[in-house]
């Protein structure tokens, strides 16, 4: 976030800009420069040109309003965040606002210094989100035009080598087929990246906001609920951005296998340990090891990653005070994990799609992910060179089964 931060008010009251200016000006740490307009159309035109970092609209800009300022300047290539100045609080105003592409909502004469700074900061961040999710599809749309490249230059060299005609259709075939993946999963990736930003940071700015205005002692558990809500929507942010990061490793080829010597039991009991953290009222994981107790030889990194992924899934979609059950299993010939749970189960219309990138079961459309953390599981299992199966029973729960080689030649 810059330093100098420009911004513009539109309001049609000179004191409104006066008492804004005032607030600004005692918002400690960063230098802001306030520019003021009290025309819709001249604010419409210095939107157009650019030159701020963020814009405070208010409501009521004469015969027009500030929504409508908004719409218009969404519609004409604004990405900078324009915040909603209102004379009173009004729900239906504040998600009509958010619906139009609003970053956020303040109520004229109720916020401080510290509102005002916090509700900048935090859409700039979000507007610099959104500006990396188009980054990202961009990089995307490059990759299609070179997977399109590659499709012309196997049509040129199958005509050079005179390759049959059937053997020609056949190599057409497979790059159109790959063509036509590429982009339904760039599809993919924008809507589900969009979305799945948008909540979290929704709810980040809301309760940022609202945090504000319990100042009493009594109201403690009123402000510790949105500190949470904080906390929990940034976790959210966290493994969204982990899932959308290990996807792009795997693409790359950057996940290797590399094996090392540990002893099982200790290191299981760590990250059932390292789960409590994050399991919902009342549930409890029950980790239980049979066979042998001598030192495997495995990627510990992918392990744990791959057991931390079941549990949470186990977790996640099962009720509060629901048993989760860890296993591991130690032969001469193999080790072996599962995880069991007692949540909703997979329809078994959906189980033949389970590991394909961004699939969300229809059972599983209420609870916040990707659709990621399956296939990157999967894929983890391939690199080691494991095997990876699964029983699952709707509304009574799911069993998934790691198993691996005990002296695999790397």
């Amino acid at each position: 976030m810059p330093d100098n931060i420009r911004i513009l008010l539109v309001d049609d009251d000179e004191d409104d800009f006066i008492i804004t200016r005032d607030i600004i000006t005692d918002i400690p740490g960063r230098h802001y420069h306030l520019d003021w307009t009290d025309s819709f159309d001249e604010a419409l035109d210095l939107i157009n040109q650019k030159k701020h970092d963020v814009y405070l609209v208010d409501y009521r800009l004469g015969a027009r309003d500030g929504l409508e300022l908004i719409n218009q300047a969404i519609a004409s290539g604004c990405t900078a965040p324009l915040i909603l100045l209102t004379g009173q609080s009004d729900r239906e105003t504040d998600e009509k606002a958010m619906r139009l592409g609003a970053s956020d909502y303040l109520v004229k004469g109720t916020f401080n210094p510290f509102d005002l700074e916090r509700s900048i900061r935090y859409s700039i961040e979000h507007a610099n989100n959104l500006d990396q999710i188009q980054v990202l599809n961009a990089e995307l749309e490059q990759r299609v035009i070179a997977r399109t490249q590659e499709l012309a230059e196997a049509i040129t060299k199958l005509e050079e080598t005179n390759k049959s005609l059937f053997e020609a259709q056949q190599e057409i075939r497979k790059a159109l087929q790959k063509e036509k993946e590429l982009h339904e999963l760039k599809s993919r990736f924008v809507t589900i990246a969009s979305h799945e930003f948008r909540t979290p940071l929704s709810t980040v700015l809301s309760s940022a906001s609202l945090i504000g205005k319990y100042k009493l002692t009594e109201e403690d558990d009123k402000r510790q609920k949105h500190v949470n809500r904080i906390k929990s929507a940034v976790s959210n942010l966290t493994a969204i951005l982990n899932d959308f990061l290990s996807l792009s490793r795997i693409e790359e080829g950057k996940i290797y296998n590399v094996p090392t010597t540990f002893e099982l039991v200790f290191f299981t009991t760590e990250i059932v340990e390292e789960m409590q953290g994050y399991l919902k009222v009342g549930q409890q994981v029950y980790y239980q090891h049979q066979g042998q107790v001598d030192p495997v030889m495995l990627d510990k990194q992918l392990l744990k990653n791959i057991i931390l992924n079941l549990l949470s899934n186990a977790s996640k979609y099962s009720g509060e005070g629901k048993k989760i059950l860890l296993s591991t299993e130690i032969s001469p010939d193999y080790v072996k994990v599962a995880v069991k749970d007692e949540g909703i189960g997979i329809p078994e219309a959906d189980q033949a799609h389970l590991f394909t990138p961004f699939f969300r079961a229809q059972n599983a459309t209420n609870y916040e992910g990707t659709g990621l953390g399956l296939n990157i599981v999967k894929r983890y299992v391939d690199i080691m060179r494991g095997t990876l199966h699964y029983v699952s029973v709707i509304n009574q729960g799911t069993t998934f089964t790691v198993q691996f080689p005990r002296n695999t030649d790397l």
